[in-house]
Formats: C-alpha cells, sequence, structure tokens
C-alpha cells in the first residue's frame, strides 16, 4: 500500500489551520496491478461491465452522504488544539439533527480512463480550501490523509506528511486534489520544523471506476469494485518531473 513517514509533527491551535512539522519527501504510488501471466488469465472472472457498476458506485456513494456528516461544526468555530482533522459519523441518535454531507459536498463530471463514454459523478468535500498554490495533474502533493470504505474502516493512513505524485495515484484522488489549494504560507523553525497555514482540508468519495475497479492491492482489506472515501490536508505543492529531464512535466 503506501509508505509512510514517521517523523514528529503537531498541529498549531489557532483559528486557521497551520500544521507544524519536519518530514522527508517521499513519492508514493496507489497502483493498479497487472494481472499475472497469460496461463492464469483463464481463471480470472472477467470484470464487471464498467458502465453498470458506475450507475450501481454513484447510487451506493449518494445514499452514504444522505446518511453521514462531518464536523463541520468544529470547523465553522475551531476548539483550542483543534488538528483541523475530517471526522465523519452515521446520522443516528444524537447527530440525526446534523447536516447531511449531501447538502455540503460539490461534485464534477470525470470521463472514465479506459471507456470514454462513461462519466462518474466525482463527489468531494471542502472543509477549507486553502490559499495556496492547487495542484495540477502532473504535480507532487504533500499531504497527510485517511482512506476509508464506505463502512468508515480505515484501510489506510498518514498522521504525518507525505509525498503523492498525482501520476501514480488512483484517478479519483488526482481528480479532487486539484481542486483544493495547499498552505498559503510557511515558516521554517529553528528546530528543523515548518509550520504551514491556511492549508486545503478536504474528502472525497471515489467511485470503483476511478479506484481500483477489480485489482485492489493485494496486501490492502479494499475489497473488489470498492468505493474509497479519503479525508486528507493538502499542506505543499510543487511541480514533478516525472521523466528526470529537468523540465517540469
Amino acid at each position: 500500500m503506501l509508505t509512510k513517514i514517521t517523523e514528529n509533527c503537531i498541529l498549531q491551535p489557532k483559528m486557521k489551520p497551520m500544521f507544524k512539522a519536519k518530514f522527508i519527501f517521499v513519492f508514493l504510488f496507489i497502483t493498479i496491478w497487472a494481472c499475472g501471466s497469460d496461463d492464469e488469465d483463464s481463471n480470472i472472472t472477467p470484470p464487471r461491465d464498467r458502465g453498470e457498476e458506475s450507475i450501481a458506485a454513484q447510487l451506493e456513494i449518494e445514499d452514504f452522504l444522505a446518511t453521514h456528516f462531518y464536523n463541520y461544526e468544529d470547523f465553522q468555530n475551531p476548539p483550542a488544539g483543534f488538528d483541523f482533522n475530517i471526522v465523519i459519523d452515521s446520522l443516528v441518535g444524537d447527530n440525526v439533527g446534523k447536516i447531511a454531507l449531501i447538502d455540503q459536498v460539490e461534485s464534477k463530471m470525470v470521463v472514465d480512463r479506459l471507456e470514454d463514454d462513461i462519466t462518474y459523478k466525482l463527489y468531494y468535500l471542502k472543509a477549507v480550501q486553502g490559499s495556496g498554490d492547487s495542484p495540477d495533474f502532473p504535480d507532487i502533493t504533500v499531504v497527510k490523509y485517511v482512506g476509508m470504505k464506505l463502512d468508515l474502516e480505515p484501510f489506510d493512513s498518514s498522521s504525518q506528511p507525505v509525498a503523492f505524485d498525482l501520476t501514480g495515484v488512483v484517478n479519483g484522488f488526482q481528480d479532487v486534489a486539484i481542486e483544493l489549494n495547499a498552505a498559503g504560507s510557511f515558516i521554517k523553525n529553528p528546530d528543523g520544523t515548518t509550520t504551514f497555514e491556511d492549508f486545503g482540508v478536504g474528502a472525497m468519495f471515489i467511485p470503483s471506476g476511478l479506484g481500483y475497479f477489480n485489482n485492489p492491492p493485494t496486501s490492502s482489506a479494499i475489497p473488489l469494485y470498492e468505493q474509497l472515501v479519503f479525508t486528507f490536508q493538502l499542506l505543499e505543492t510543487f511541480q514533478g518531473d516525472q521523466d528526470g529531464d529537468g523540465v517540469p512535466s
């Protein structure tokens, strides 16, 4: 799955998002693994129809958004020491009166990367827009994140800042990351840490066709055709040079 950085970081208790961290930039890849040899192909169940799966995925995600909420009140009035992490919970019990995610998310239409006659309605949440640069598709983004299934069971996370090459992550992550902005400013501290201010905070709700579809990583706990949820903090973005020619991609 994802390589993680384990050095210390602290969120500062101020009214706007700040992040204090010491980290090493690493390049992470959420990849769709290819099938095995031709001899093995005869034993592989044919994948589902991508068009039919896109319809089922949208209905499943919209049902999730209608029955869950996030801690928006904390973002409206950040308490002392608030870590600016998005927390998602069900609209049950004491939470029945909360505003559902379906009424707070935005969406965009995204074309399938394999069949261009199929499109997805990709939902995403902007808890904090951020005031710095917005990444492009070939860029490197430094983030904190939690990846979950729709049952809110995490399958991967990093509480420390890590770097994603956006050309190597699942398509849905690519498509949402470019909608937010990185930190507006940062301070290099005497102890070697960096404090990020006013960074983007969001969540994405990825249909399987923009995720792993029928090829989740074998080491993960992600089922076939699973819809994915990522919450994340976009700390920094910089231009990628994937071919190493000294010219940004």
